[in-house]
């Protein structure tokens, strides 16, 4: 069984119970659709248990600000917190980083950070059963930080969530597995208090990190996904 995870964004004890939860399932492969950066305060932590798993990153649009030593053209605050991670991750891992694949297509299986126009940076808000590209079967991303398992009639898409930043206001871990032909979407609880201590250590504004607590965007805003039936 395969362990799909996403949008990890340096969150380690939420990571480290995904991770526990999943192999306690009997998965003993694991995907990540990237953004293993950005956010929280561990990103090194979260590169080294990734590569312990031998896991394959996609690269996310935060995983891009660090390996092309670029800023976040949204947000000052993501600039910020990426200015602070390239300073704490050794060469090693940037490297890993930049080991992440475009995509990766496994038969009938497409896996995107963001969506099938734009593998990095494209926001599936809205999905329907255009948004399967032919002769895919399943398709995931991430990159919203919604979670979301759909079926258009035999076309599939899963988004499985964000394990270190939910933003579909449930605060749990989020992650799917595939097993064979079937999805499952699980959630799992964390320690959300020692993910806060990390980041207050780390010199990180309350903002940053109250969001956590609520399952929801830095300020509060908790986000969906519109599904379009045929």
């Amino acid at each position: 069984m395969l362990a799909i995870l996403s949008d990890i964004h340096a969150n380690l004890p939420a990571l480290q119970a995904v991770i526990a939860d999943a192999r306690s399932r009997g998965c003993s492969r694991f995907i990540s659709l990237g953004d293993v950066v950005g956010y929280g305060a561990q990103p090194g932590e979260c590169i080294d248990l990734l590569q312990s798993f031998h896991v394959t990153n996609i690269l996310g649009n935060h995983d891009s600000y660090i390996t092309r030593n670029e800023n976040c053209p949204r947000s000052r605050v993501v600039s910020q917190i990426i200015e602070y991670q390239r300073a704490v991750l050794s060469s090693n891992q940037v490297n890993w980083l930049r080991n992440s694949l475009d995509f990766l297509r496994k038969e009938e299986l497409l896996f995107v950070h963001g969506g099938p126009d734009d593998p990095c940076d494209q926001y599936l808000y809205t999905v329907s059963r255009n948004t399967v590209p032919d002769g895919v079967r399943w398709l995931f991303s991430g990159h919203t930080h919604v979670q979301l398992l759909v079926d258009f009639n035999g076309l599939g898409y899963c988004n499985p969530g964000s394990v270190g930043q939910p933003r579909d206001g449930d605060s749990r871990a989020a992650y799917a597995i595939l097993d064979g032909e079937t999805v499952q979407l699980h959630r799992i609880a964390y320690d959300i208090d020692r993910t806060v201590a990390a980041m207050k250590a780390a010199g990180f504004e309350p903002f940053c990190y109250e969001n956590l607590y609520q399952g929801a965007q830095i300020g509060g805003r908790v986000d969906t996904i519109n599904i379009v039936l045929p």
